[in-house]
């Protein structure tokens, strides 16, 4: 299935030829000069992916992330100017997905966009290098712990027969926090079952993920404890 991207820049340099490199290799794409235009149409009608520039007219892509994530799960990447660390950094614990500092490669975007897809997809095992606590994708299609129910094929997770939408990122933290309930994953452990290796995140970004996923459980149970914080060593899924 041709997946679809949404590509916001108020450069239209930028969108004419990023979006002549992504139909050459088969993507859908849809154009946005500004962050308003872009949610009055992402809010409706999401992408399977959009790519976001951080410094825009009328609303930036931080106010974008920000009011699409409460509406939408779409995975989304920043594209930034070098000098932007703290931007991209903010942007991450937003929840955004993945950042490309300007100017970049188109093919070194369009690697990252399918990356990003294939976590989404939920098909990509973790490399085998990778170390050995990172999270692991499961033979089994529903995993199951507890009140939670998480179904890695089709990105779906359930806390009482209730569904709760969640971004790849969070996801990926969910599932590595659920391989071995009652251990317990360092900020380390739940950066690299998260985030790819070339991109840089801080201890603040984790602990944001981790309070977004509280908050969504939250909302379909007010007493959902089950993810655990051990202060000074990292987090842990406690199952009843």
């Amino acid at each position: 299935m041709t997946a679809t991207i949404a590509l916001v820049d108020d450069d239209r340099n930028i969108l004419t030829s990023v979006t002549i490199a992504l139909e050459s290799e088969g993507f859908r794409v849809r154009t946005y000069p500004d962050g308003q235009k872009a949610y009055d149409a992402l809010s409706k009608n999401p992408a399977d992916l959009a790519v976001f520039d951080i410094k825009m007219p009328r609303m930036d892509g931080m106010e974008l992330l920000r009011k699409i994530r409460e509406v939408s799960d779409m995975p989304v990447i920043f594209l930034t100017s070098k000098d932007e660390e703290i931007d991209q950094l903010l942007g991450l614990r937003m929840g955004a997905d993945d950042y490309i500092g300007k100017p970049f490669s188109q093919r070194l975007l369009i690697e990252r966009i399918r990356a990003l897809l294939r976590r989404t997809e939920m098909r990509a095992k973790p490399p085998s290098d990778r170390k050995n606590d990172a999270v692991e994708i499961s033979e089994e299609e529903v995993m199951v712990r507890g009140h939670l129910e998480l179904d890695s094929l089709r990105h779906s997770v359930k806390w009482k027969d209730q569904s709760v939408t969640l971004t790849v990122t969070e996801f990926l933290i969910l599932q590595s926090l659920t391989q071995h309930p009652g251990h317990v994953k360092s900020r380390d452990n739940l950066m690299d079952s998260a985030y790819s290796d070339d991109v840089y995140v801080d201890d603040r970004t984790i602990d944001s993920h981790i309070k977004r996923l509280r908050k969504k459980f939250r909302k379909v149970d007010g007493e959902f404890s089950a993810i655990e914080t051990l202060y000074g060593v990292g987090y842990r899924y406690k199952q009843d």
